[in-house]
């Protein structure tokens, strides 16, 4: 095999194994121009005022002047009084981040003045106005080894192309005659420190801020959510992107979850300022990290069901169903525990999420030691749909379970219609079981949000394979 071949075999390995090895997204965030230009009007704010509080060095100098000869200058205390961006623009640029433009920008500041040239001294003030300043500035996002998102400045230019300075004093006149001298050193001056402060700005403000996205979300002593990022941001002609692992977890013992997600299809809607995009995979996580915590086991008991449900949890009331009851167990009350053999598994589709959950039903009567004796073991099954929406920042939820299908799988009091319990059990878990599930659901499971974020004008619809959800956004100051 030549050497062309041989690197030819080497590259078609190296693709294969780079598709094989690729990480889709469980979790999916798009930032829309609309959402990106509104990021940038709050980060414009912030570094107005940074630039407004540069520091300014003291310019000395000497520059000789027609017809009077060589005259030493100094200028001092150069005081910025305001700076303003009025016009700026954020855009994305395909695998490179996003690129700030700002025109037309403006700046005064004030400052004091001494001259010295034969034997002659004196001193004053001086005005300053800074007019057409363009900035550029590039943002190149990344991610770290935790999954935070990162971000730097590889490049920034400023270039202001109109100083006009002006000297009051007996000798100001005499500054006005090498004005283009000093016009030109304030000028590079301010070129060099406006990047200087854009650069400390990224890193010590935004750099700060966009790592208060949530890499882990604790939701209780028992779940977690995964939120780190499994590739940097990358931008697209309209947007930004971020694929997030988007995983459940159970916090006492975190084990490889046995599937993988499915690529998104994200739609092309841009009209709210950010989307995130919940795959099945994201849901399904859910379900296996709450069944191995041991959080999906409940007990139901009498003092459980609610007072308007005129049913009894005791052996009397199953015997009609189970006769060998009153002679075996008579009059003692019951107990019911549900757990499930596996995590439920979800479909995401366009007509919603539903899933068809195992649960096994075991049936115990309580003796009057307190002991427990079995008596059955069912097992349902039925179709459940959930409600989904977005509160506070938070996926709320309910769930409606429709009919029921009961099964026997074990009996310690024989035989026995499983059929005819049928509406019993489903005035169980209807009353009691349902309610809190519905209760944990509607306490939410967070949204990878930064710090002081709150959405807004909902949108919620369904995809095939995953959840979108759609909001505008607004940035909460503190105070």
């Amino acid at each position: 095999m030549g050497m062309q071949s041989v690197a030819v075999a080497c590259g078609a390995l190296t693709l294969c194994l780079a598709l094989t090895t690729a990480t889709n997204p469980g979790f999916v965030v798009r930032i829309t121009q609309a959402g990106l230009d509104y990021a940038q009007e709050q980060a414009i704010a912030t570094l107005e005022k940074k630039l407004s509080q540069l520091k300014l060095p003291d310019i000395s100098g000497d520059s000789r002047v027609l017809r009077v000869g060589k005259v030493h200058y100094e200028l001092s205390r150069l005081r910025l009084r305001d700076f303003h961006l009025p016009y700026s623009r954020i855009t994305p640029i395909s695998n490179v981040g996003l690129q700030v433009s700002i025109s037309n920008a403006f700046a005064e500041l004030d400052g004091d003045w001494r001259v010295k040239f034969l034997f002659i001294r004196d001193h004053g003030s001086f005005d300053l106005k800074v007019e057409n300043i363009y900035i550029k500035i590039l943002l190149r996002l990344g991610s770290d080894t935790s999954g935070k998102p990162t971000i730097s400045t590889p490049d920034c230019s400023a270039h202001i192309s109109k100083v006009r300075v002006l000297f009051s004093g007996k000798l100001g006149w005499l500054y006005n005659l090498f004005h283009s001298v000093i016009e030109s050193r304030l000028r590079k001056i301010l070129e060099d420190k406006v990047c200087d402060k854009v650069a400390m700005s990224v890193y010590n403000e935004l750099q700060t801020y966009i790592r208060t996205l949530p890499v882990t979300a604790r939701i209780d002593d028992k779940i977690g959510i995964d939120y780190s990022l499994v590739a940097p941001p990358r931008a697209t002609a309209q947007s930004l992107d971020a694929d997030l692992k988007g995983e459940f977890y159970s916090l006492a013992h975190r084990s490889p979850v046995p599937f993988s997600p499915l690529p998104l299809a994200f739609p092309s809607d841009h009209e709210r300022m950010v989307y995130f995009g919940a795959s099945s995979y994201f849901f399904n996580t859910a379900g296996i990290a709450y069944h191995e915590a041991g959080a999906l086991v409940f007990e139901i008991t009498e003092a459980m069901i609610p007072k308007d449900v005129e049913f009894k949890l005791n052996t009397s009331v199953f015997s009609a169903f189970i006769p060998q009851l009153e002679e075996m167990y008579p009059n003692m009350p019951m107990k019911f525990r549900l757990s499930t053999p596996t995590g439920p598994f979800l479909t995401v589709g366009e007509g919603g999420i539903s899933f068809q959950p195992i649960v096994d039903i075991q049936a115990y009567a309580i003796l009057p030691s307190s002991s427990l004796a079995p008596l059955f073991l069912l097992s349902l099954t039925g179709n459940v749909s959930a409600v989904i929406n977005v509160r506070s920042g938070r996926i709320v939820g309910s769930l409606d379970v429709g009919r029921i299908r009961l099964s026997l799988k074990d009996s310690a009091v024989g035989t026995f219609q499983v059929r005819m319990m049928q509406s019993l059990i489903n005035i169980l878990t209807s009353s009691t079981l349902l309610p809190r599930l519905n209760a944990r659901l509607d306490e939410g499971f967070p949204l990878p949000l930064l710090d002081r974020i709150q959405l807004s004008n909902i949108l919620v619809r369904f995809h095939q394979n995953f959840l979108l959800l759609g909001a505008d956004v607004r940035f909460q100051p503190r105070g």
